[in-house]
């Protein structure tokens, strides 16, 4: 048990600082596709929060996309002025200090360039992994952009 609390205390803290107060839900069954986590919550997919890691050349962005969405890479890349490609497991760690499947949106290991997809505006509340691949935690979609200091761009379809 010991790395998964110590992720979870970790993401808590740095969300904290950020001024966004966090309830993480854990949930044994897991959480680690959007459509566990929608399940596991009881909410539309679209309500999920997933967090990618792209590289722009050879620095890291964070996508939140919607649950039911998928980042769309040409838009992404041009938006971003660069070619960009998914992260690798070893980089998305390296630059969140999570693993994939729980990397939370905020308190990575370096402040990471946000990108939110708008879709997630639509909803009251939505669902973000919180440092684990079974937790998450509810969050104002407005909160989520202000505390991540996200740019909220269409680049998923």
């Amino acid at each position: 048990m010991g790395r998964r609390s110590d992720a979870i205390a970790r993401f808590t803290e740095e969300a904290e600082a950020s001024g966004l107060q966090v309830e993480v839900r854990s949930y044994p069954e897991g959480t680690r596709t959007a459509a566990d986590a929608a399940a596991a919550v009881g909410c539309h997919v679209d309500q999920i929060v997933k967090s990618l890691v792209f590289m722009a050349d050879v620095r890291p962005v964070l996508v939140l996309c919607s649950g039911g969405r998928r980042v769309d890479e040409e838009r992404l890349a041009n938006y971003l002025g660069t070619e960009i490609r998914i992260a690798g497991a070893s980089e998305v760690r390296a630059a969140t200090g999570f693993a994939i499947g729980g990397t939370p949106p905020l308190g990575h290991t370096v402040p990471l360039r946000t990108v939110v997809d708008p879709h997630l505006m639509d909803f009251d509340e939505v669902w973000a992994a919180a440092g684990t691949p079974n937790s998450v935690f509810p969050v104002k979609p407005r909160d989520l952009v202000q505390a991540t200091s996200g740019a909220v761009v269409g680049v998923t379809r």
